[in-house]
């Protein structure tokens, strides 16, 4: 059974024999690890095309309506072409896998062996991540920037912006 690509897609597609043909890897662009990986993985010879958007932004609610967007904040997040969704570990090794250079080690790191190895190199990256967030949002707080922030002691709170023009903008839900 072969695949056609560039075929429309169907209704109910079997994502596990589908060919994935791009991928958009959510990031958050304030953390600077995340930034940084953005960059360096733009640069890098592509086999299958690397979409990035910013975790929780409106092209990503837009882009992936049902996905839980608030844990894409906590953990890399990557979706294929055809609803394929990718967290953690996962989504670094099929990251590694659209890359020209990086394939054969992403085949090595879906093994069992390499599995472990990837959890801990993600492992390490979050907790790396989570240290300079809270050296630099104090304590933990984090915000989102579309009037959502998250403090560990309050929890979620809203502060809608401020209304100019005569519009306000829709709130969005987290």
């Amino acid at each position: 059974m072969s695949a056609v690509i560039g075929a429309p897609a169907a209704g109910d597609r079997d994502a596990a024999s589908v060919p994935v043909l791009g991928l958009t890897v959510l990031y958050d662009p304030r953390c600077s690890l995340c930034a940084f990986l953005k960059k360096w993985l733009a640069g890098q010879a592509q086999l299958v095309p690397l979409r990035f958007v910013p975790a929780g932004s409106e092209e990503a609610l837009r882009r992936c309506p049902r996905l839980d967007h608030r844990a894409t904040m906590d953990e890399i997040t990557v979706v294929g072409d055809a609803g394929q969704v990718y967290q953690g570990s996962a989504a670094w090794i099929v990251t590694l896998w659209a890359l020209r250079e990086y394939r054969a080690l992403a085949h090595r790191l879906s093994t069992p062996a390499g599995a472990r190895l990837a959890r801990g190199a993600t492992l390490a990256a979050a907790k790396w991540r989570e240290a300079q967030a809270r050296r630099r949002w104090g304590g933990g707080a984090y915000e989102w920037g579309d009037g959502w922030s998250y403090d560990p002691v309050a929890g979620w709170t809203f502060t809608p912006p401020a209304c100019d023009g005569g519009g306000c903008p829709a709130v969005p839900s987290r």
